[in-house]
């Protein structure tokens, strides 16, 4: 509830008793606050939508790139170069998360926006050095990524900014923003093909403006606004799980009216004794796990889905790109549409239950998946030395998912590699099976994502959520460098029957560790009595 533009009101809950053991006072939110509060949350919405965008913008054209700044740059060292953006944010989110819990969030946010900024500028000049480009490339990347670690920020701020009754609603908003980001950053990628590949040249400044630096310079440009935005509009605020305007470390003191509104809450409530009680650490590790686990299958089907179906289905690269990325995208709406439908339903049957379910969903979705039947992939006979299997770097897994049959030339040999030895006995996965999988791994992941990190932001209650966001982010950042590396290697050594019965068992797992925790999966004011469920 929320009162008129600068009164304030006290409301005492029905059949109130001073003296009464547990009465507490209904704090009711004055509009100027109730507006600022929403005004910064919508900030680190558009906040997190750029740093999406940031890592998904230049993703279709680093390749190309790479190769054209530096001649000696190789197939393996692109799955660095890719790796470095998840190696930077899984180091800087625990480091952005402490800085948060103890002073401004402003700071790490204005730093974080900072950094990415100044690496998106180097990554358009790292064709400006004689020498080592893709050093410098590496280095962008991996800065670009270290900027990122600022979601732990956004979500320790979302969640400490809302109520119980919001909470839901505003995470699932925070990762609709952040699924568009990923949805429009290629399309803004290819917007800016039409430049071409030289583009203009702005010799003072030996800056090149193309197809593969515009976009990153578009991401400087909405850094700096970003930068602005935070500067003029974030305000800090901290609310309990009733939804009680409550002072932290992190509190701005904006007027004397409103240290005494805090002062007479604090003496009126509770507050202080919320402060109190431990967070319950089994609900937290087991969510961190689950968390780990939900990026972890959805970054390896990302990665096999342009391989799989160039095996399954003999696409030429041309093809899959463009029909994967049709089914990507259209993963990318519905994936929206979940989020949005997801508030609704969370009120209905709770966040447990859509967690559990979701999980049930992806599993049955990646069984779809196994091949059956009698029909296996066309054979590609041709070139068996390009089809060799890889089984030494990081990079070279990845790539080798990546490139075509015959990469130098426009139309080469496809279907199943001769030198995957699973495609003389494994049976083909139908179309039919391949979109249906699709459309159900599109309904669980979302669901399972915006459960995890509402349920997580609940558990740890009241108490400064920086540091344990920034576990979750780094859990999250890490599931998205091996998902890739494990599927690449069960997929090419055994095959899909075997990467994908692998997957259904992991799931499975995650599922019965669900059911164990199941009950202690609430609310950190729920589990201490001070809020009914």
């Amino acid at each position: 509830a929320k009162g008129e533009a600068g009164s304030m009101h006290l409301e005492p809950d029905v059949g109130f008793d001073p003296g009464s053991p547990g009465s507490e006072w209904d704090i009711l939110e004055t509009e100027d606050h109730y507006k600022s509060r929403w005004r910064s949350i919508r900030i680190l919405y558009l906040t997190m939508f750029l740093s999406s965008v940031g890592f998904s913008i230049v993703i279709m054209s680093i390749w190309p790139y790479l190769q054209k700044i530096d001649q000696t740059a190789d197939a393996s060292f692109l799955g660095w170069v890719i790796a470095s953006f998840s190696l930077g944010q899984m180091v800087a989110s625990p480091v952005f998360g402490l800085w948060s819990n103890y002073r401004p969030r402003k700071e790490p946010l204005i730093i974080s926006l900072s950094i990415s900024v100044a690496a998106n500028c180097l990554y358009a000049y790292v064709h400006v050095p004689a020498s080592h480009n893709k050093y410098y490339m590496l280095v962008a990347r991996g800065l670009v990524g270290f900027g990122a670690g600022n979601v732990a920020v956004i979500r320790s701020y979302i969640a400490g900014a809302t109520s119980l009754q919001e909470r839901t609603s505003s995470m699932a908003n925070t990762s609709a923003c952040q699924a568009l980001g990923f949805i429009l950053g290629p399309v803004f990628q290819t917007c800016f093909a039409l430049i071409g590949e030289k583009g203009v040249t702005w010799d003072t400044i030996k800056l090149q403006i193309n197809m593969y630096t515009a976009p990153v310079l578009l991401g400087a440009f909405l850094g700096v606004l970003n930068i602005i935005l935070i500067l003029i509009l974030l305000r800090e605020h901290h609310v309990d799980d009733s939804g009680r305007q409550c002072k932290n470390v992190n509190f701005e003191e904006e007027s004397l009216s409103n240290i005494i509104f805090l002062l007479f809450i604090i003496a009126s409530t509770d507050e202080v004794q919320v402060l109190q009680g431990n967070i319950d650490q089994v609900a937290v590790v087991a969510t961190n796990i689950v968390f780990f686990v939900i990026l972890f299958i959805f970054a390896l089907f990302e990665t096999i889905v342009t391989p799989l179906t160039m095996d399954m289905y003999a696409w030429t690269r041309e093809q899959a790109v463009l029909y994967d990325g049709i089914i990507l995208a259209a993963l990318g709406v519905e994936a929206l549409i979940i989020f949005m439908g997801i508030k609704l339903l969370s009120k209905k049957i709770g966040e447990r239950a859509i967690l559990l379910g979701g999980f049930i969903v992806v599993w049955v979705g990646f069984f779809i998946l196994l091949p059956w039947g009698n029909h296996f992939p066309k054979i590609q006979w041709e070139d068996l030395h390009n089809t060799s299997i890889p089984n030494t770097t990081f990079g070279e897994i990845i790539i080798t998912l990546w490139k075509s049959p015959k990469e130098d030339h426009n139309e080469g040999p496809t279907g199943c590699p001769i030198g995957q030895a699973w495609c003389f006995y494994t049976p083909m996965i139908h179309l039919a099976q391949f979109l249906t999988s699709a459309v159900l791994i599109g309904i669980g992941y979302p669901s399972c994502n915006v459960m995890s990190y509402t349920l997580y932001s609940k558990i740890l209650g009241p108490k400064p959520q920086g540091v344990y966001m920034g576990w979750l982010t780094a859990s999250g950042s890490a599931a998205r460098i091996l998902g890739p590396v494990f599927i690449s290697q069960v997929y090419t050594s055994w095959g899909p029957r075997w990467a994908f019965s692998l997957v259904c068992g992991i799931v499975m797992l995650t599922i019965i560790l669900l059911g164990v925790v199941y009950r202690r999966l609430v609310a950190f004011s729920v589990r201490h009595g001070r809020i009914q469920e």
